[in-house]
C-alpha cells in the first residue's frame, strides 16, 4: 500500500488515495508504467516536475513531487514532499522491504581510495567465509556474480533494488562506495549503516560542488547522518580527518601512518614487491604496492576489526590481496621489462600520490614516462595542476585525451599546457590520440623504466563527442609491449 511507502517521509500535503497498491518505482517517466510512482525529483541537469505528465500517460498513478502541479488529475494521487531526493531514496527503502536494515553495511567515501577500500573488504570478507555484495565504481557483485555498474552510486530505486537482491541472495556483509555527487543528491536517504570509512579530501567535483569548502560539507555530512549503533573511521593524516567525525555520534576511530592512532601503520619496505608494515605492533607483508595503500589497509583492517573480526585472520587474509582493477595497476614486458603502470589517478593528488611511490620503488636511474589527459565537461581548474604534477614528478610526459566527452580534446590540452613551467616544457609532448600517445610513452623507453597511464584504470571506454568507444588502457599497454618484444 502507498501509505506503508510513506513512513517517515516528510509529507507537505497529500490529495487522493493512500491505500491504493503501488506497483513499481520510476525516477523516469519515460519506464513509469500502470500503477506505478513517479518520483519527480529536480536533478542537476533536468526537473521531474516537468514530466509528470508523461509519467501519468504512461501509466502512474502515484506521482510524489515537491512541488504541487497547478492542474491536477482526479484518478491520481499526488503526494507532496519536503524533498523528493530524500523521498525517492525512504520509499525505496520501504518499497523493498528495508533491505539495509538486513545487512550490515558499510559505506566509503572520500577523494580517492573509495574503490580500493570497498573492493578490498570484499574480497577480505569473502576469504573470511561470508556472503557479501559490493558497490563500486569498478563493478558490483553480488557474492561471485557481477553485476554491471553504470555510476559510482546507483539511484535511490536501483540502489534500494540490488541491496535486496544481496539481502535475497543471504549477503550478511555489503561493501559500498558513497560519492559526493550521491551524498548530495540523496540517493542514500533511509539506508541503515553498520560503518562509514572517510579515506581523504582533496581537490576534486569543484564542477559539480562550485567550492572546497561545500565539497567537504557533503562528505561529512554523510557521517553525520551514521547511528549511534555505526561505527565511523578516518584519517588521522588528512587535515580534514578531525573534522570528519566532529559530529557523528558513530563509535569513532582514526587510522594513521603519522600519529597515535586506533589502527597505527608504520611502513618498513615499499617496493614493487609489496609493503612490509607494522600493523598495531604486528609485522605484515602485504601484496599491494604504495603509501597511499598503506592508508587503505589500515583502513580496511580498521573496519574489519570495528566489525568484530580477528585481528590474526584478517591480518594473514588481507596479506594475500591484490587491490582493485585499474588502481596501481601494473605489468613488466617481458624482454625489455619495462614496467607499465594503469591507474585511475584523476585528480591531482591521486596523480601525486602515484608519481611519488614510483620515484621511491626506482633501483637507479630508471626514467618515469607518463600519459596523462584530463576530462572533458568536468572541472577545469584541476587541468594545470594535473600538467603541473606530471611534469614535475616525471622525467617525460606525455598529454593526452582522457575521456574529451563533448569538449574539444585540443582545447583541454591547451589548459593542461599551461600548469607547465617554463622550465618543464622541454619535458612534455602533445598527441591526442589516446593509442598514439601510450605507443610513443613504450616506444620512448628503455630497459626497465617506468610507464605510468594515469587516468581512466579500469575504464574499457572513451568517451567522445557522446559516444563510448572499445579502449582499455591496460590492453592497449599489453599490445605495445608485445611490439616491443619482438
Amino acid at each position: 500500500m502507498l501509505k506503508d511507502l510513506l513512513y517517515k517521509v516528510a509529507i507537505v500535503a497529500v490529495k487522493g488515495d493512500t491505500g491504493i497498491a503501488v506497483k513499481a518505482l520510476q525516477l523516469d517517466s519515460r519506464a513509469a508504467n500502470e500503477g506505478g510512482c513517479f518520483i519527480a525529483v529536480k536533478g542537476s541537469v533536468s526537473d521531474g516536475h516537468v514530466f509528470i505528465d508523461n509519467a501519468i500517460s504512461n501509466g502512474a498513478t502515484t506521482v510524489v513531487c515537491q512541488v504541487m502541479p497547478q492542474n491536477t488529475n482526479d484518478n491520481i494521487t499526488y503526494i507532496q514532499v519536503e524533498n523528493s531526493a530524500a523521498a525517492a531514496g525512504i520509499i525505496s527503502h520501504n518499497f523493498y522491504g528495508e533491505p539495509s536494515a538486513h545487512l550490515k553495511l558499510v559505506g566509503v567515501t572520500g577523494t580517492n581510495g573509495k574503490t580500493t577500500i570497498a573492493t578490498v573488504l570484499y574480497k577480505l570478507f569473502g576469504q573470511l567465509g561470508f556472503k557479501c555484495g559490493l558497490i563500486s565504481t569498478v563493478q558490483n557483485q553480488v557474492n561471485e556474480q557481477v553485476v554491471p555498474s553504470t555510476h559510482t552510486t546507483p539511484d535511490a530505486i536501483n540502489l534500494n533494488a540490488l541491496l535486496k537482491r544481496m539481502r535475497d541472495a543471504d549477503c550478511e556483509y555489503v561493501f559500498m562506495e558513497c560519492s559526493s555527487h550521491a551524498i548530495e543528491q540523496q540517493r542514500m536517504a533511509g539506508l541503515v549503516f553498520a560503518g562509514g570509512i572517510f579515506s581523504n579530501i582533496t581537490h576534486d567535483h569543484l564542477d559539480y560542488h562550485k567550492t572546497f569548502d561545500e565539497y567537504i560539507r557533503v562528505k561529512k555530512s554523510y557521517f553525520d547522518a551514521l547511528p549511534k549503533s555505526a561505527f565511523a573511521i578516518s584519517n588521522a593524516d588528512d587535515k580534514r580527518g578531525a573534522v570528519m567525525l566532529q559530529n557523528t555520534v558513530a563509535k569513532k576511530y582514526f587510522n594513521s601512518l603519522k600519529t597515535m592512532a586506533d589502527f597505527k601503520g608504520k611502513i618498513l619496505d615499499n617496493s614493487l614487491r609489496g609493503l612490509h608494515m607494522l600493523v598495531n605492533d604486528v609485522e605484515v607483508y602485504f601484496k599491494m604496492i604504495g603509501e597511499f595503500n598503506a592508508y587503505n589497509l589500515l583502513a580496511v583492517y580498521g573496519a574489519a576489526i570495528s566489525l568484530g573480526q580477528n585481528k590474526e585472520d584478517v591480518l594473514l587474509q588481507l596479506s594475500n590481496i591484490s587491490g582493485a582493477e585499474g588502481r596501481f595497476d601494473y605489468s613488466i614486458s617481458a624482454n625489455e621489462k619495462i614496467v607499465g603502470i594503469v591507474d585511475y589517478a584523476h585528480t591531482p593528488d591521486a596523480l601525486l600520490n602515484v608519481l611519488a611511490t614510483i620515484k621511491n620503488l626506482r633501483q637507479g636511474n630508471e626514467k618515469i614516462i607518463t600519459v596523462v589527459g584530463c576530462g572533458g565537461n568536468r572541472d577545469k581548474t584541476k587541468r594545470p595542476v594535473m600538467a603541473e604534477v606530471a611534469c614535475e614528478y616525471s622525467d617525460k610526459v606525455i598529454f593526452t585525451s582522457d575521456n574529451p566527452r563533448r569538449e574539444d580534446p585540443l582545447e583541454i590540452l591547451k589548459e593542461m599546457e599551461a600548469g607547465v613551467k617554463i622550465v618543464a616544457r622541454k619535458k612534455y609532448i602533445t598527441i591526442a590520440d589516446r593509442r598514439e600517445a601510450i605507443k610513443t610513452a613504450v616506444s620512448l623507453s628503455t630497459k626497465e623504466d617506468i610507464v605510468l597511464v594515469a587516468g581512466k584504470g579500469h575504464e574499457k571506454y572513451q568517451e567522445i563527442n557522446g559516444v563510448k568507444y572499445d579502449f582499455d588502457d591496460k590492453q592497449v599497454l599489453r599490445e605495445m609491449f608485445e611490439m616491443l618484444d619482438k
